[in-house]
């Protein structure tokens, strides 16, 4: 089993600008002569944290991780308005080229997968090598499942208390119900039923769940920008076309070396989406962890990404 590298500070951070509204916050760390690694963390609206720079060998990788609008470190907080695939699309751009880097590896999990994904098909010729791990295509069935039914018959004890703070009369949308009140102008509502969405993520993440989550979702900070944002982007679809899209485009970058990293037991993310991708994309190394769920923390899963990783060879 291979361990994450030692705890890792950056050499560099900044805040750019992005759009008249939105600055976000980036970092790098490692070898500034590396290869370069770009890191997009989930949610949307999970923000980095410290672990995320311990998957890469520090003396093979340059390491820029930054905080997607709305969250983390980037301003204004649990911002809305201009904030969509496209537009963190856009920032990645905006990140590279400001970096001088002529092409990437692109390692993204949960909707860091999705938003890898949307990335490379934009930008093929930008991209090294794809990591991708629980894979979320953000389609209807997958929002439905974690959100309406399906995951509330693995979990009916954190379900009941995700869906105490929305009536029973509007619980045949939740969604939709989280979404009216995640963007009330009553603070305290927003509060209490972002830590309820946040809390139901975090405690079904794990094949077993942890005492401490990897995001603190008791802060009101942490948890409002998560929910917000998330169910922002997943009551519009992910801002994409059509439902399925990212599959239909999978031709543009069949020759981006791409590894696949999936937990079996991974109740937030359900392995499906990574085998319809695995199906779709026969030409991606497809790793099953058997004895994992959702979380990069679970020790299985964080093996197989340092081992991809320090196995990871430019064409």
């Amino acid at each position: 089993m291979k361990s994450l590298y030692p705890s890792l500070k950056p050499y560099f951070n900044d805040i750019l600008q992005v759009s008249e509204i939105h600055s976000i916050y980036f970092e790098i760390a490692g070898n500034p002569e590396g290869i370069p690694v770009v890191f997009l963390h989930g949610g949307p609206g999970g923000g980095i944290e410290d672990i995320y720079r311990q998957y890469f060998d520090p003396e093979k990788y340059k390491i820029i991780l930054f905080d997607q609008r709305g969250c983390g470190k980037s301003t204004p907080h649990a911002e809305l308005e201009n904030n969509t695939t496209w537009d963190l699309i856009s920032d990645i751009e905006k990140i590279r080229k400001l970096l001088n880097i002529d092409n990437w590896i692109v390692f993204g999990g949960s909707w860091g997968s999705t938003l890898a994904l949307s990335y490379a098909i934009t930008y093929p010729q930008k991209c090294l090598g794809l990591i991708l791990r629980g894979i979320f295509l953000l389609r209807k069935f997958e929002i439905e499942w974690f959100y309406q039914y399906g995951a509330s018959n693995i979990f009916p004890d954190a379900w009941e208390k995700y869906i105490e703070v929305i009536p029973e009369e509007e619980r045949g949308d939740i969604v939709k119900a989280f979404y009216k009140r995640l963007t009330s102008n009553d603070e305290q509502l927003r509060i209490n039923t972002a830590k309820a969405w946040a809390i139901w993520e975090g405690s079904t993440s794990k094949l077993i769940p942890p005492k401490v989550a990897l995001h603190n979702f008791n802060d009101s900070k942490i948890a409002e920008a998560f929910s917000r944002i998330e169910c922002h982007y997943f009551i519009n679809k992910g801002f994409f076309e059509y439902d399925g899209w990212i599959l239909d485009q999978i031709d543009k970058i069949r020759h981006i070396p791409t590894e696949i990293v999936q937990g079996r037991y991974d109740v937030v993310c359900p392995m499906k989406s990574a085998w319809d991708l695995h199906r779709a994309f026969p030409e991606a190394n497809f790793h099953l962890v058997k004895d994992a769920g959702h979380s990069m923390t679970e020790l299985g899963i964080a093996s197989k990404l340092i081992e991809i990783m320090d196995n990871f060879k430019l064409k």
